[in-house]
Formats: structure tokens, sequence, C-alpha cells
């Protein structure tokens, strides 16, 4: 399992330079082949901690589901989330031969005023990600709902149709196996992840207001980019939108990649004094 000792990598994570990740629309065949290989190897997690896990994949979801109290709302989300995605690329290279680089995804370009977020190449069924699943009514038990979702079934066709998800909902490690679900939300989507919006938080002065405006508040009215990507694409019922295992969704990888850029991007306006800047709670809205 991927370690959990979330504090001893932090200054590293922060020190490392992303910038690696390119923008692509196309997931050519090979490297969905590689994505397939981390889908079907044996994971390395001890089953009697985590029951459910089934695949090296499934390693990652269950290291962030087991720290997901810890790794938002905090000045260590960045970094965190830096050393995540950078690990996730190095056992795709070490593990299936993957030659590339994490690829990150720019919704901006998405959201333009004369684009539909569905159309999104990211989710083409052929060389994207696939698109919604089909329409599932609210159950009353949820007590909420996600404003402008439109789906909440299983994806319906492309390289993920078969995608077994098995954490969660939500903390639950033993063991739930199902589909992989998409919720898409264009409300979230273009509410929060245009252009205009991105440019706004790279204007924080200092790393705790930047960090704040990504990450905002845990509160459909009052999120920021963080939080629309992830409800943009899982509304209420998508993995996305579960926040322990929104990773089962490999469109997690895309998103925090481009939200890494924009850090670094935010880091590279004044090197010499953010590469190190952090600051914020320790602990979860402390």
């Amino acid at each position: 399992m991927v370690s959990t000792n979330f504090f001893g990598f932090i200054l590293l994570a922060i020190s490392s330079v992303c910038s690696r990740f390119k923008q692509t629309y196309t997931l050519e065949e090979p490297h969905c082949e590689e994505g397939m290989c981390i889908l079907t190897k044996h994971p390395l997690t001890n089953k009697t901690e985590v029951p459910a896990v089934g695949s090296r994949y499934d390693d990652f979801v269950a290291t962030h589901n087991i720290q997901t109290d810890d790794i938002h709302f905090v000045r260590h989300f960045f970094p965190w989330h830096r050393w995540y995605v950078s690990t996730y690329e190095k056992a795709l290279r070490n593990e299936c031969d993957y030659k590339g680089a994490q690829p990150y995804w720019d919704w901006t370009l998405d959201v333009r005023p004369n684009g539909k977020w569905v159309d999104s190449p990211v989710f083409d069924p052929v060389y994207g990600f696939e698109c919604n699943g089909p329409w599932v009514e609210t159950d009353p038990a949820y007590g909420y709902d996600v404003p402008g979702r439109t789906g909440g079934g299983c994806v319906q066709d492309g390289p993920l149709v078969n995608m077994t998800v098995r954490l969660g909902a939500f903390n639950i490690l033993s063991g739930n196996p199902r589909c992989l679900a998409r919720d898409l939300s264009p409300y979230f989507a273009g509410r929060y992840l245009g252009a205009n919006l991105t440019k706004s938080v790279m204007s924080g002065g200092n790393f705790a207001s930047f960090a704040r405006a990504i990450e905002a508040y845990p509160d459909f009215e009052a999120s920021s980019i963080h939080g629309d990507g992830h409800y943009g694409v899982g509304g209420l019922y998508g993995a996305m939108g579960d926040l322990y295992n929104n990773p089962s969704d490999p469109l997690f990888f895309l998103h925090h990649g481009n939200l890494d850029r924009v850090w670094w991007s935010w880091q590279a306006k004044n090197l010499n004094t953010r590469l190190y800047d952090i600051d914020g709670p320790i602990y979860y809205y402390d």
C-alpha cells in the first residue's frame, strides 16, 4: 500500500516541479492498455487492513480513503496531492511500462460559453474516459442533492465500462463491488471551472489565501475549482463526488493534475518566495 505518512514528504512535494503534465484529448490505445494494467495487477495492500482491495489501482483508492479527513481543507492539501499523483504516475511507469507523463485536464477549455460540458472530448467514449451514466432519481434518504446533475448510473461504453469500484461508499473499507458511475453537473462545471475564476485564484498573494481560494468551504454553494471539478463529473451518485473514494474514477488524476498545474503556475510567478510557502490549518478546518 502507498505510504500513509504524509508529513514526511511535504517539503519534498513542494519542491518537486510538476511541469511535465501535458494536456491531452486523446487516450491513445497503448496508453489505454497501460492504464488497464494497473486495474488488473494484484494489490499490495494487506487485505486484513483493507478487505475491499482487489487491484493495484485499489491501493491508491484505499490510501486516499484512509487519509481523507487529514488531507482536505488543510495546509498540506496541495503537497499531499502532488505526491499522490506523482506516486501514481511512477507506478504506471515502473509497473506498467508507461512511457508518457501524467496528463492534466484543462477544464477551462470545456466550459466556454459556446461549449457543452457533456460534449467535452475528455468524455469521448472512444478516445476519452467515457461520458455520463443514465439518469437515476434522487433517493430522499440522502437528504440533499447536487444541483444540476444529469446522470447517476453506470458508464455505458468505452475502456472503463467493465471497471469495478470496490471501496466505499464514503469510508467503508469492507467492500461494495459496483460499476463506475458518472453524474455530470454542467451547473457546477460552468460555475467555477472557467478561465476567469482560475485567473482569480491565481491572484492570491500568499499560500494561505491561494489555497483557501482553491478549496473554499465544504459546502455546495461555497465550493471552488477543486470541489466543482469533482461534482461537475461525479454529481451525487458518481465516484468523483465521493470525497473518500473519488480516485475510483480515473478522471481524478487528470483533475488533480490540472490543480497541481495551477499551483505550480502560482508558484512560478514568484518562485523564490513561493516554492516553500505553505500556511494554513494542520487539522481539518482547525
